[in-house]
């Protein structure tokens, strides 16, 4: 396998950005992963990585981006714009969200919705990210004779998702391309891989060993009260040792682990963000990026 070690920064402010991106680079990190919170104070990812691709032209660039809520048509257009631009260097993992207030209004689908707004909407960005001319009737979007232009240099244009419950597990094996959760044990998520795995081969598909990773949150120290409560409230579990490693040290262990168990490509990422992201990735390489291949 080979092993990947990304960056995580959440939804950056404009002020961090220049400093995220050279201290990725000059660490020697594989990739930047910026994600989508409309009610935050961070900038949005595809503007982000936009700017992103011209400030550092070989960096990969990744996002785990809301798909629930969006025109499917701009955001093919935007994501074919983004992988154009930067030669090819584009990673999406769609999520549905997170449903708590004000989020969950803003994004404008109810979480019982999400999962079929995802089920029609990645077909079609398929079909349009390939050029093809389609026309579509459906709940998320209507449309007639839509060709895209300009393409992603990528054909494919892969899609992997998030999510460790069974219905995000079971239609990952059915649309996705690979498979990036949070807020899972090693155990957990060779067990969600084992179900992946298994509703792909159901379906006459295959995902490669190759695209399992994990998004994991660290910190320096334990979590606050707070902190502690809103991870027990999306985890589902209070377990939080297991999730969360609170040292450098046992961020390493916990790689090692999921590494063990058949998981290649992962984003780290402060839990709480770093004043200088400079002394934050030169640490962070130090402890773990030995363990690319």
């Amino acid at each position: 396998m080979k092993i990947r070690i990304g960056v995580g920064a959440g939804a950056p402010t404009p002020a961090a950005l220049t400093q995220i991106l050279d201290a990725t680079v000059e660490h020697g990190f594989d990739s930047i992963w910026f994600s989508e919170l409309l009610t935050g104070d961070g900038l949005d990812p595809v503007v982000a990585l936009s700017w992103a691709a011209r400030h550092h032209p070989r960096l990969k660039l990744g996002t785990t981006m809301l798909l629930p809520g969006r025109n499917v048509v701009r955001l093919a257009k935007q994501l074919a714009s983004i992988d154009a631009l930067s030669e090819g260097r584009l990673l999406v993992t769609f999520v549905s969200g997170i449903n708590q207030p004000p989020e969950r209004e803003a994004i404008g689908l109810p979480l019982a919705a999400r999962r079929g707004a995802i089920e029609e909407a990645l077909p079609l960005l398929r079909r349009l990210l390939a050029g093809d001319t389609v026309t579509h009737r459906g709940d998320v979007a209507s449309f007639t004779d839509v060709r895209l232009a300009p393409l992603p240099v990528q054909q494919p244009l892969e899609f992997w998702l998030g999510g460790i419950a069974p219905r995000s597990l079971e239609l990952c094996g059915r649309l996705g391309e690979g498979w990036l959760p949070s807020l899972c044990t090693p155990a957990q998520a060779a067990a969600g891989r084992d179900v992946i795995e298994r509703v792909a081969a159901a379906e006459g598909r295959t995902i490669s060993p190759e695209h399992f990773g994990v998004s994991i949150g660290y910190s320096h120290g334990p979590l606050s009260e707070a902190a502690l409560a809103r991870i027990t409230r999306r985890a589902g579990s209070d377990d939080i040792a297991r999730l969360v490693p609170t040292s450098l040290d046992a961020l390493r262990t916990l790689l090692r682990e999921y590494i063990d168990v058949g998981f290649s490509k992962f984003v780290i990422r402060p839990f709480v963000p770093p004043d200088s992201w400079q002394s934050e990735l030169a640490a962070a390489a130090d402890a773990v990026l030995d363990l690319q291949t």
